[in-house]
């Protein structure tokens, strides 16, 4: 395996061809070229689609009211009807699946208009009323201060927690907005913390412009009374999120007279069953890039074994040589093999460093700066993988070639002209 003079042999017979080496090796080349950057666009890609998400709970639902289509205890169809507080009770009371459970309503504006003031500042920002369970449904990083907490939903505070944006708009740059009151529609409230969204940039650009605040605050703000917009709920280890919004929906239609066959009178988002399609299609992804990737280095391969068949053909008298002189069937199989071994592994090897550097490259220029494309990469798992797929790629290259010389009598080569 490690003498000298069979090496140079084997140099000497790469070298003696150079442009049929040349082509032939290209194709394993292109082959291990294409899977690795493949690999790493299907990586890139699904990081950009999960980047999106931020540490948003996969495990998670929303709901909210619309309009019946279905007559029902005297009710007409086309009935309004909305969620209310003690929907979360009986919710939480009845279905025992639940792990977090947030209701949520919003506040004007947001939308051009001015509607916080600090000093001479002012901005239009989106106004939510929350639970402290909506940080750990959808979690934001709060780089100062605190989220809304259960005291401050219970004596209704006027606290606020809010957007890095915001912060930029009303605060002087370096001036600290902890318990400071802002000027919301009229009415000062003290802003107990800042966050950023974990989100991609164009949602984190959204998100940053938001203000939260204890969701029993902004009903009693707005006069909304009782009434609940909607709820984000996720489920425990034990249960799936559909099994708890199916009886969460149930439990609605009891409390508000809703026939159980309306489907239509509740809203609903399952975001565990899109989670699983977006896994699904990324696993289907990455079944395609195999299979081309592998399906161009098996070419590749082919074309290095019918250039060792014509290597070993041109070669007939040489080995029938060193037939006659006695040398062993195993030292003929070994030199085709690594022949082919040499050929495969050096262009395969390329192939991969060069792909892997195209990757790099690319996440180097993207950055953070794609909402769809992020930190595309090839993992040490894929690149092992890779190497073995070159392994057995050289062997498969030399392994018909060998045969051939191994059944090539001496007599028969000597003959040969």
């Amino acid at each position: 395996m490690f003498d000298l003079d069979r090496w140079q042999e084997i140099i000497h017979t790469l070298k003696s061809n150079k442009l049929r080496t040349f082509l032939t090796a290209f194709g394993v080349f292109w082959g291990i070229f294409m899977l690795t950057v493949m690999l790493g666009s299907g990586s890139g890609l699904k990081n950009g689609v999960f980047k999106n998400m931020g540490d948003f709970s996969t495990n998670s639902a929303f709901m909210w009211t619309q309009k019946t289509t279905k007559p029902y205890k005297g009710f007409e169809p086309g009935r309004n009807w909305n969620f209310n507080n003690s929907d979360t009770e009986a919710f939480l009371e009845n279905v025992s699946g639940i792990e977090y459970l947030s209701p949520r309503i919003q506040g004007f504006g947001g939308s051009g208009s001015t509607n916080a003031v600090y000093k001479d500042n002012a901005g239009g920002f989106s106004i939510f009323g929350d639970y402290p369970a909506w940080n750990l449904i959808d979690p934001l990083t709060i780089m100062e201060g605190r989220f809304i907490n259960d005291m401050d939903i219970k004596r209704r505070r006027k606290v606020v927690v809010i957007g890095k944006r915001v912060k930029e708009v009303l605060f002087d740059k370096g001036e600290e907005p902890l318990n400071k009151f802002i000027r919301i529609n009229g009415v000062y409230f003290k802003v107990v913390g800042v966050f950023k969204s974990k989100k991609g940039s164009h949602q984190a650009q959204n998100e940053n412009q938001n203000l939260h605040m204890p969701f029993t605050t902004l009903q009693r703000l707005y006069n909304y009374g009782d009434k609940v917009f909607w709820y984000a709920m996720t489920s425990n280890a034990n249960t799936s999120v559909k099994q708890v919004a199916e009886e969460v929906r149930a439990v609605a239609k009891r409390r508000h007279n809703i026939a159980p066959d309306d489907d239509q009178a509740i809203g609903h988002f399952n975001v565990e069953e899109e989670f699983k399609k977006i896994q699904n299609l990324f696993l289907g992804i990455n079944v395609l890039i195999w299979i081309v990737g592998i399906g161009t280095l098996l070419a590749g391969v082919i074309g290095v074994s019918n250039i060792m068949l014509v290597v070993v053909r041109e070669r007939t008298k040489e080995i029938g040589i060193r037939r006659a002189i006695g040398a062993k069937p195993i030292k003929i199989i070994t030199q085709i093999l690594l022949e082919a071994l040499v050929l495969t592994a050096s262009a395969g090897w390329m192939g991969l460093v060069l792909g892997v550097g195209i990757v790099e490259l690319v996440n180097t220029a993207v950055g953070d700066g794609s909402d769809f494309f992020y930190k595309p990469s090839v993992n040490f798992q894929v690149a092992v993988t890779a190497l073995i797929i070159l392994i057995i790629s050289g062997v498969m290259a030399g392994m018909l070639p060998a045969r051939r010389a191994l059944r090539i009598k001496p007599i028969e080569a000597l003959r040969t002209e």
